[in-house]
């Protein structure tokens, strides 16, 4: 396994997994269909062109380097080499090359996180998403897993802080549209607002310097007095405000009483424009 991307190798990491370097008469063929999925796998998303060029290659070279999988009832659960294991599927192979070894569901967890690490194969969401389920399923502190991984604490902040943007935004940044340091800075601005200034990122092609200097004249800009709404509003007003919110993805107000009154529809670009007009054409 390729020690590329953490600076430290799997024994110093986690000094209680068993030895990676494997004794050739330790390999077995085992069945594919016998073998289970890792369900700990923080790897969500898989190129299928990738795949199928290393299909290819195993069809011509077979498996250069066994995958790691360890003994469950009625077979075997996948510790490493999801990619070598779907491209041998592809490829079409009914047996792979693997190597039993005995691992505990931590240590499973932390080798399937480490093995994508090692090799960059996360996208930010993957990993943060990683992070904090090592951490509430192990009941580790930041400090703990920074220690398990080889990585500061610090990394290990600034990359689960990106589970608190808002949905439409960690979309942006799983395509590689935004990068962690675009994308952190929004984390003071509400969801509506995060995803406003990150498809204005995107348009003008802002740097993260840019980016925090907009974020912070928007924020003081929002801070100064404004002429508030009466603070006796219905509640359902601002249900319904909410709700619609949340379906059209922009930001709405309604101002009246029961009987006569504005909603105010915001949009930010020309799809957001289109998008309302095609839902309010539908509903007509």
């Amino acid at each position: 396994m390729s020690k590329k991307g953490l600076g430290r190798g799997l024994s110093a990491l986690i000094p209680e997994l068993p030895q990676q370097d494997f004794n050739p008469n330790s390999i077995l063929e085992i069945p594919i269909n016998r073998i289970r999925p890792n369900p700990k796998q923080p790897r969500k998303n898989f190129s299928q062109e990738s795949l199928q060029e290393l299909a290819e290659s195993i069809k011509i070279h077979g498996i250069i380097q066994p995958i790691v999988v360890r003994s469950i009832e009625g077979g075997y659960e996948l510790v490493a080499g999801e990619r070598r294991l779907r491209a041998c599927k592809i490829a079409g192979l009914h047996t792979i090359k693997a190597v039993v070894q005995t691992f505990t569901d931590r240590q499973l967890a932390e080798l399937a996180l480490i093995e994508n690490l090692q090799r960059e194969d996360l996208n930010p969401i993957e990993e943060a998403e990683a992070y904090q389920k090592l951490i509430d399923e192990f009941n580790l502190t930041q400090e703990q897993l920074s220690l398990r991984l080889g990585k500061s604490r610090s990394a290990i902040a600034n990359t689960l802080r990106l589970l608190g943007l808002a949905k439409d935004v960690k979309e942006m940044v799983i395509k590689g549209l935004l990068k962690p340091g675009q994308a952190r800075p929004l984390l003071v601005l509400d969801k509506i607002r995060q995803k406003e200034v990150a498809k204005l990122i995107v348009e003008k092609s802002l740097n993260t310097r840019q980016i925090e200097k907009y974020v912070k004249e928007l924020s003081e800009k929002e801070k100064k007095p404004k002429i508030k709404r009466e603070d006796n509003i219905n509640p359902e007003i601002k249900d319904v405000e909410e709700r619609i919110m949340e379906t059209i993805g922009v930001k709405v107000k309604i101002k009246g009483n029961d009987k006569k009154g504005i909603i105010e529809i915001n949009y930010y670009d020309e799809n957001d424009l289109n998008k309302i007009i095609q839902l309010l054409l539908d509903k007509g």
